[in-house]
C-alpha cells in the first residue's frame, strides 16, 4: 500500500523529528499529544529542527561535506538546495497538531508510536488506539529497546504491526531499523520498508527480534560504562567525554549523545532494569543521580541543560 497520511503519536525528541522528516518528504503529517502542553513543547521542537534543516541546506551550498543524507543528494546544485530549503517552512506549517486521538488517526495510512519508553504506558496507548483505527492502517513502534511482540496483541492488528526505530538527528543519521515480530505480515513489512525509503531513510532490515535492535545493542555497553563511571563518582561527564573524544578522535562523547537522547528517556529505560531498584547496585545510584537532574529541569539538549549547559547555544 502507498503511505501518504502519517500520524505520529508523541511529539518528543524523536517523534518531532520523524514528523518533520515525513512532512519534508511530502507526506501529510499529524502529531498527536496527550495534552495541549505536550503539543506546545512539540511545536518548539519542530521549529528548532526546521531551523536546523534550513541551516544545513544553506551551509551545504558553501561546503558540500556538510550535506545531510536525509535532506539532499550528493552533488546537489545550489539552485536545488535553495528549492529544498524553500520546502522546509511549508512542511512545518502543514503539520497538524491535535490532542484528539480519534481525529488524529481517522485517515491514517501509518501510525508511528513514539510515546514514552514504558511498557505499561505503551500498552495503555495501544489499548486506547486499537478501536479507533481504520482497517487500512499500519502501526509501528519507534521503541528504542522494547520488542514489538510485547504490544502486538494490544494493537488489535498484530499482522499490521512491527517496529521501525529511528536514530537521533534522523536527517543526518538517516537509518530506520525495521524489525518484525512473528505475526507481522510480509505485506506490512514491505510497506514499512518502502515508507522508510520514501522519507530518505536507509532501511536496516533485521532478521528477527532483538532487544535494543542493532544500533542500541552496539551503543548500550558504551553508554552503560560511561554512566557507571559517573554514578560511582570516578569522573564527571565532561572528563569521561574528553578521554573518549581525544583518544578515539570522536566528535562527541557518550554524555553529549545522552543529552540529545534526553535524560527522561534514559531514565525510563533504566527503570525496566531490576538492578536500578537494588540500593546495592551501581544502576540504582545512576537512577538516583538522573532523577535529581530531571527534577531540576536538566533534561537534555532541548531543555537547554543536561550534562552540559546549552543556554548559550554553544556545544
Amino acid at each position: 500500500m502507498a503511505i501518504k497520511n502519517v500520524t505520529v503519536a508523541g511529539g518528543g525528541v524523536l517523534g518531532s523529528q520523524i514528523a518533520l522528516q515525513s512532512a519534508y518528504c511530502g507526506l501529510n503529517v499529524t502529531v498527536w499529544g496527550r495534552t495541549d502542553a505536550s503539543l506546545e513543547r512539540a511545536k518548539v521542537r519542530l521549529e528548532r529542527y526546521a531551523k536546523t534543516y534550513e541551516d544545513v541546506l544553506e551551509a551545504t551550498k558553501a561546503d558540500p561535506s556538510v550535506r545531510a543524507r536525509g535532506l539532499s543528494d550528493e552533488g546537489a546544485a545550489p539552485e536545488e538546495l535553495d528549492a529544498l530549503k524553500a520546502k522546509v517552512a511549508p512542511a512545518l506549517a502543514g503539520i497538524r497538531l491535535t490532542t484528539d486521538l480519534a481525529e488524529a488517526v481517522a485517515d491514517a495510512d501509518l501510525v508511528i508510536e513514539a510515546v514514552i519508553e514504558s511498557k505499561d504506558q505503551k500498552t495503555d496507548f495501544y489499548n486506547m488506539l486499537a478501536p479507533l483505527l481504520p482497517e487500512k492502517t499500519l502501526v509501528v513502534t519507534n521503541s528504542s529497546y522494547l520488542l514489538p511482540s510485547l504490544f502486538a496483541e494490544a494493537t488489535g492488528r498484530p499482522e499490521k504491526f512491527m517496529a521501525l526505530h529511528f536514530a537521533n538527528d534522523i536527517y543526518r543519521g538517516n537509518t530506520a531499523e525495521a524489525m518484525n515480530h512473528p505475526g507481522t505480515s510480509q505485506e506490512t513489512y514491505d510497506a514499512v520498508v518502502t515508507f522508510a525509503e520514501s522519507i530518505r531513510m536507509i532501511p536496516i532490515c533485521l532478521h528477527r527480534e532483538q532487544f535494543g535492535y542493532l544500533l542500541n545493542s552496539l551503543l548500550l555497553p558504551w553508554f552503560g560504562a560511561a554512566e557507571n563511571l559517573w554514578a560511582d563518582d570516578v569522573a564527571d561527564p565532561q572528563t569521561i567525554d574528553k578521554v573518549w573524544c581525544l583518544a578515539l578522535d570522536a566528535p562527541r562523547g557518550p554524555f553529549r549523545i545522552l543529552d540529545t537522547v534526553s535524560l527522561p528517556t534514559i531514565y525510563a529505560v533504566l527503570q525496566s532494569n531490576p538492578d536500578a531498584h537494588n540500593p546495592e547496585h551501581v544502576k540504582y545510584r545512576l537512577a538516583q543521580k538522573l532523577k535529581e537532574k530531571i527534577d531540576r529541569g536538566e533534561t537534555g539538549l532541548l531543555a537547554g541543560k543536561g550534562f552540559y549547559d546549552y543556554t548559550d547555544d554553544a556545544e
